[in-house]
């Protein structure tokens, strides 16, 4: 049976740009369309010519762009009311955009029509049919956005369907039906995209949805299966209010679950990575629980879990993660068994004897370390020190003597200084020193990186990528356990170190010990590795 073919259409660019706290700058535009070409999405929507003098501005720059696979779609309304088509000043600027394709909305409701609009049921047809005919007669195919279609068809279903026909025929190559306030249900899209088929069957339909409900993937997956040949979405559905039609989940969805014939398919492994790149480009953190995509995706954590995916992988995972560029991870915690702490050995390079007694020992001590405070599982490289030490008795490279910091408010500089001591020794041999910065944190860091660099340089190459502060048990005030949480690089690898104490400075040092002592013994391994 041959695989049903389904279009992509992504608006991240316009409609994903509207969600709060959202905003792309025309060079990020530029770069999040080549991505989405290079991963094969059929159509990308950049945004309203006539909205914005940003979108203009990247329209124009668009016209320089080698796109291999995608069409370049510009976005707009029909004409106003009671105005031709060709006097509509936003109708020239979709077609000054200069893009193959044009996509343009319309009203399905009657609540719209006269209440938003405020002309006449007929009026609003003729300015659809209008309007995709001008565009259509200027050489542009057209896409028909339905705006709130579902909305408006459960109001009034006949009316509804007459705007869907107005569209078509002004030569509209697809009628694509949004459920623009996304409050629609599974079983209402599957039953109104059916009667929309079996009324136009000769027209291809899309669908375009919202997530406020929570079920933007669900009704437009729920949407194909009722015979729509279009979806619509954003990357990690981003979007006014509670998001759009999430894509990096409709589409593994598409092609490993419903066996979808997509453009894209043979570029699902780059799914991950382009997430990860939107995010960036729109200075969002990722969300770690976002299906397929997401960091936390693929974790085990519970012992009887992590024990079953070493045996059989996908006794708990429902794809195979490389399939979406994802990974399997083991979470090491109160709750790990010797199969957790098996399978996280290996991800992170060590060789451990299951049978050795020292493991019993490291679960024990590690049950104990996480009922204090400490938690290893976004602290891979702590938590690799911390094995080394119980199953290895692998001495640490840095031994410390003491450490000081003092910080003063100088009113007459207007300035708070830090100022902190650093007191090691590295083999026989004692080092001492001190330095200033704004911060505790940053003075200690520094004084410590003084300390070392004499007898390990690579140290400088390491900088603090994130710091993260975690009060736990506030009930008990300033006499709280505090964690802390530092990521560190050295411009080729990213590791992660925790430190826990009721001192928020003591917390802060233990992180920041962790992470310049595992790069002393990266460097260290690698050596190891090269000269064998």
């Amino acid at each position: 049976m041959a695989k049903k073919p389904v279009k992509i259409y992504d608006t991240t660019l316009r409609d994903g740009s509207q969600g709060e706290g959202i905003s792309f700058t025309v060079a990020a535009k530029l770069r999040i369309a080549e991505k989405l070409d290079q991963f094969g999405v059929d159509y990308i929507e950049g945004g309203w010519p006539g909205s914005n003098p940003r979108d203009m501005a990247f329209f124009e720059e668009a016209k320089q762009l080698d796109l291999k696979h995608a069409k370049l779609v510009a976005f707009g309304s029909t004409r106003r009311a009671n105005l031709s088509a060709a006097e509509d000043a936003q109708l020239k600027l979709l077609l000054e955009a200069d893009t193959p394709v044009v996509t343009i909305f319309g009203k399905s409701w009657l609540l719209h029509v006269t209440e938003i609009l405020r002309t006449t049921p007929e009026e609003n047809l003729q300015m659809i049919e209008d309007s995709v005919r001008f565009l259509t007669e200027n050489g542009k195919n057209v896409i028909y956005d339905a705006e709130h279609f579902f909305d408006g068809f459960k109001d009034n279903s006949e009316y509804a369907i007459d705007t869907l026909k107005a569209a078509q025929r002004g030569g509209a190559i697809n009628l694509s039906l949004c459920d623009t306030n996304g409050g629609r249900l599974v079983s209402e899209v599957q039953e109104i995209v059916s009667v929309v088929k079996e009324t136009l069957k000769d027209i291809p339909i899309g669908v375009h949805c919202h997530n406020d409900s929570g079920l933007g993937v669900a009704v437009s997956l729920a949407g194909i299966e009722s015979g729509a040949e279009l979806v619509q979405g954003t990357i990690n559905g981003i979007g006014e209010r509670n998001g759009n039609a999430n894509l990096t989940a409709i589409i593994p969805n598409l092609i490993l679950k419903m066996e979808c014939d997509l453009n894209c398919a043979s570029n699902l492994e780059n799914l991950r990575g382009l997430s990860l790149f939107v995010d960036e480009m729109s200075n969002q953190a990722s969300d770690p629980k976002a299906p397929f995509v997401g960091l936390s995706s693929f974790a085990h954590k519970g012992g009887v879990h992590a024990d079953a995916a070493a045996k059989v992988k996908h006794s708990y995972e429902h794809i195979k993660p490389e399939l979406v560029g994802n990974k399997t991870r083991v979470l090491v915690s109160d709750m790990s068994g010797r199969s957790s702490i098996m399978m996280k050995a290996k991800e992170i390079g060590l060789d451990i004897d299951s049978r050795s007694p020292e493991l019993k020992e490291f679960l024990n001590s590690l049950k104990e370390m996480e009922f204090k405070g400490y938690e290893y599982e976004a602290a891979d490289a702590s938590l690799k020190l911390l094995l080394n030490q119980y199953l290895k008795g692998e001495p640490k490279a840095i031994e410390l003597v003491g450490y000081r910091v003092m910080v003063s408010d100088q009113v007459d500089l207007g300035r708070i200084i830090s100022e902190a001591s650093v007191h090691v020794k590295i083999g026989d041999k004692e080092h001492h020193t001190v330095a200033e910065a704004r911060g505790p944190v940053d003075a200690l860091s520094e004084a410590l990186n003084k300390a070392l660099a004499p007898v390990f340089p690579q140290i400088s190459d390491v900088r603090l990528l994130d710091f993260k502060v975690r009060i736990l048990e506030n009930k008990h005030g300033t006499d709280a356990i505090i964690r802390v949480h530092i990521e560190s690089t050295d411009g080729n690898s990213i590791w992660g170190t925790v430190g826990a104490s009721d001192n928020i400075i003591a917390a802060a040092w233990e992180a920041l010990l962790d992470s310049v002592e595992y790069k002393i013994q990266l460097d260290s391994s690698n050596k190891n590795s090269e000269s064998k």
